[in-house]
């Protein structure tokens, strides 16, 4: 094993994990953002994987921050000159950002890619290189037994994404398929309690919105042989859990597609900002328990849209450039198929030169489709704040898709044992809470002590609840107690329907935690708390926090109490 530091706190790690094939895996210890918009509690890596039969490949490269330390290394492992085949699982930087430099030193070198793949690296490489696309069911004879299959994976998170088999050793190349944001010296998940949450999470952010393209290239894995090792892109390799954790993307794409409304996200991967933000809103929509479908504008085909568009209740558009002959094509096919029960919202990409909102939303207005959230503007690089309130949006246009269902389950529960249940009581409590630019707030009553050594306590979120993003392993918020009699404006303030991207502390007076989340002057108590562990449970989170510190404002006052008459909602 070759381990390289630096002072950056980027390290490189090399280690053979089967006949002929050695990981390099870029280890990123202190990235606490990816892409903004969701944060990182334990970095990420950026895995690549080196396959040496009669012919050499290498699969993926890595992030441009390790380009002279992840060159060097390959120059000590091999001769570049030697390289016949650079596989591109997709075509993301962080996976794909020292493509052109493997090229400089690696001419000879045959990329193979998807279709799509190939086109993205045209538009970024922008030298000439020898290419092979490949689609499903495709095979590459490497010799000594190496024959490496393809299986088509798009939309997973990207357009362009391909899986890689190697029949040889079993092991399936997945790049950001079965990843996690886990940076550790271990080279495999031989902790499952540990990297548990970090592999729930990053499959909520990126592949719950692309349920469906999940559960449909698994199908197409369920052809290839038995898999040793899943050989992904961001954390340890799978190896000790493999088939429990991919029976949980499994179990989880299938819940989360069975839901009964569809909603359409069309984007374009490759322009501005488009990619990021259509992938906050389907995040948001994925806590109401609605099926999406994410379809890139730039590379889906006529009816490929057409289809989208027929089976969802709502369509959402990233909006393109003002030229692009694929996009424009699409987009004449998006309005031509529109229905007037449908809802319509729109986002600036932030790309320089985007279609205007306002004359593509009066064309929607005016065959009947409704707004489902105003449109969301951008005039710079989108902040946290953008990201949140894409995430906000997306969760209201749920919540709106669902609201005669939710009306209809909520009359369907048994009289007596609605009101049965509804006896049990709880105190009032808001939970709030701040991480960077992002801060937020929700009124709690389903709160317990949960352990004396060290203090703890248990919350249960709703999962499409705003604050939710909040409260991950690791992260930290305040737990204000009301007072019994002296609640009601806190309680009225925090009840309120916001809408996305509002400040939920405005006219409220506050001051800063240690945490440097919001404590409630008005409150009776509050509790500072740190995020040690989540249970899922249905359409609830589970959360179980550690308590830091808290000091009560008035010794003789009471905890207020909520009563409920029944016990199907809140």
């Amino acid at each position: 094993m070759v381990q390289t530091p630096t002072k950056q706190r980027l390290t490189l790690q090399t280690d053979v994990i089967a006949s002929n094939t050695t990981a390099v895996r870029s280890l990123d210890w202190d990235r606490d953002r990816f892409d903004i918009e969701f944060g990182l509690q334990n970095g990420t890596t950026y895995n690549s994987y080196l396959i040496q039969g009669d012919k050499l490949a290498l699969i993926d490269t890595s992030h441009a921050k390790f380009r002279e330390l992840y060159l060097d290394l390959i120059n000590e492992l091999i001769n570049p000159q030697d390289i016949d085949y650079l596989v591109i699982s997709h075509t993301e930087p962080d996976h794909s950002g020292l493509v052109k430099d493997i090229l400089r030193l690696a001419p000879q070198a045959v990329v193979v890619a998807s279709k799509v793949a190939i086109q993205f690296l045209e538009n970024f490489v922008h030298q000439p290189f020898e290419r092979k696309i490949v689609k499903n069911g495709d095979q590459l004879d490497l010799g000594k037994g190496h024959i490496l299959e393809f299986v088509s994976a798009p939309n997973l998170h990207w357009p362009d994404t391909m899986l890689t088999y190697d029949h040889c050793t079993g092991i399936l190349y997945t790049c950001d398929v079965f990843g996690m944001h886990y940076c550790s010296d271990k080279l495999f998940d031989e902790d499952l309690k540990a990297i548990e949450p970090d592999y729930r999470f990053y499959y909520q952010c990126l592949m719950a919105p692309n349920a469906r393209s999940v559960i449909a290239a698994m199908k197409r894995m369920d052809s290839l042989g038995e898999l040793t090792l899943v050989a992904n892109g961001h954390g340890p390799i799978l190896k000790y859990n493999t088939k429990e954790l991919l029976e949980r993307y499994r179990n989880w794409s299938q819940e989360q597609a069975k839901g009964a409304k569809t909603v359409a996200i069309f984007y374009i991967s490759d322009y501005g900002y488009s990619d990021r933000l259509a992938q906050a809103i389907a995040k948001g929509m994925t806590k109401t328990d609605v099926a999406v479908e994410m379809v890139d504008l730039k590379s889906a085909d006529t009816q490929e849209v057409q289809e989208a568009v027929k089976h969802a209740e709502a369509i959402v558009i990233g909006m393109p450039p003002l030229q692009g002959s694929q996009t424009e094509s699409n987009l004449g096919t998006i309005l031509a198929a529109a229905e007037s029960k449908q809802l319509i919202g729109l986002y600036e990409s932030y790309g320089g030169n985007d279609e205007p909102i306002d004359p593509l939303l009066a064309k929607f207005l005016a065959v009947g489709a409704k707004e489902a959230f105003s449109a969301i503007r951008i005039k710079e690089t989108p902040t946290e704040a953008i990201y949140q309130l894409c995430e906000e949006a997306g969760t209201d246009l749920g919540q709106a898709l669902n609201q005669k269902t939710v009306i209809k389950q909520r009359k369907a529960v048994d009289n007596e044992l609605d009101k049965a249940i509804g006896r049990i009581s709880g105190g009032l409590y808001i939970i709030t809470a701040k991480k960077g630019d992002i801060s937020s707030a929700m009124l709690a009553s389903w709160v317990s002590q949960a352990s004396f050594e060290p203090p703890g306590i248990t919350i249960a979120v709703a999962k499409d609840r705003a604050i939710e993003s909040l409260m991950q392993v690791g992260d930290r918020f305040v737990l204000n107690v009301l007072e019994e009699g002296n609640y009601q404006q806190l309680m009225k303030h925090f009840l309120k329907r916001f809408p996305p991207g509002a400040d939920r502390f405005a006219g409220i007076k506050t001051q800063a935690a240690v945490n440097g989340s919001p404590i409630l002057s008005e409150a009776l108590a509050y509790l500072e708390c740190t995020v040690i562990s989540r249970l899922e449970c249905s359409d609830h989170w589970i959360v179980y926090s550690q308590i830091n510190q808290g000091r009560v404002s008035h010794l003789d006052a009471l905890t207020a109490v909520h009563h409920r008459k029944v016990g199907n909602y809140y």
